[in-house]
């Protein structure tokens, strides 16, 4: 990644232990303005751990987070960041007693003095975006899977006119994936890079993700995070020639390797 691009986000000598457990070990990692980062790893190394601490949800042990060169004090709700950060969870992690359009527009419903008739058409607008036009009336239990993926995606990219400077700059996205079948990961792997391009949206994402093909198909730099370090950081078509043995035994599912099997 060249020096010559804009830092958004920086971890800086960053640790995190739960317990006896050390997490993150004086982890440094730069997000680029308008990249597509994918942290991979084997599970419960972090990675989750990683998307947290650049949300500002979760306290450091050690280290500094700086956002646009500012180091961040405290946690997100402590002060303001310089650029807004959206947040794709794992399980899409809605609102089942609201609707749709309720879950979308959550934001603009608790955090601004906007008329219901606009809200309604924002929310509209997002839907549309990510393929739902239409749907704001229904509930999260009357979707599937991939469409309440797609919902928290709307959501995560919701902007707020009477405060433009908090609307999301980047998306973490947290095993956007997980639990579709392919042809569902496909539809979700294509909007992810619709979303970056698409006006009105987030042209950077960090995600993490365990799937071959969402990482092949949706990242521009990727980064192996393992024993509480990131082990290695290439481009997608270095996977396929690098002699590292961590990414050689991570992408062939080998059992054998200097990945430990946890049984």
């Amino acid at each position: 990644m060249s020096n010559e691009l804009e830092p958004l986000i920086e971890l800086k000598e960053v640790c995190k232990s739960f317990g006896k457990n050390v997490i993150l070990d004086h982890v440094n990692l730069t997000v680029y303005k308008g990249e597509a980062l994918v942290i991979i790893g084997p599970s419960g190394t972090g990675k989750s751990t990683v998307l947290r601490i650049i949300a500002g949800l979760l306290p450091l042990d050690e280290g500094e987070v700086y956002i646009k060169g500012k180091v961040r004090k405290g946690l997100i709700e402590d002060g303001e960041d310089s650029i807004g950060i959206g947040m794709v969870f794992q399980q899409a992690a809605l609102f089942d007693s609201l609707t749709v359009r309720e879950n979308v527009g959550f934001l603009l419903y608790q955090h601004s003095h906007l008329q219901e008739a606009k809200i309604r058409e924002l929310v509209e607008e997002k839907l549309e975006m990510v393929g739902l036009p239409q749907t704001g009336d229904r509930f999260p239990a009357e979707l599937s899977g991939g469409m309440r993926k797609r919902v928290s995606f709307a959501r995560a990219i919701m902007s707020n006119p009477e405060n433009p400077k908090n609307n999301p700059e980047v998306i973490l996205y947290d095993e956007p994936t997980a639990g579709l079948d392919p042809i569902a990961s496909t539809v979700i792997e294509d909007l992810v890079r619709q979303l970056q391009q698409a006006a009105g949206a987030c042209g950077t994402y960090v995600m993490v993700s365990h799937q071959g093909s969402t990482i092949r198909r949706t990242a521009d730099r990727v980064v192996f995070l393992y024993d509480g370090k990131i082990q290695w950081s290439g481009t997608v078509a270095e996977i396929e020639t690098t002699d590292n043995p961590l990414i050689r035994q991570f992408f062939s599912g080998s059992v054998t390797g200097p990945i430990r099997v946890i049984d």
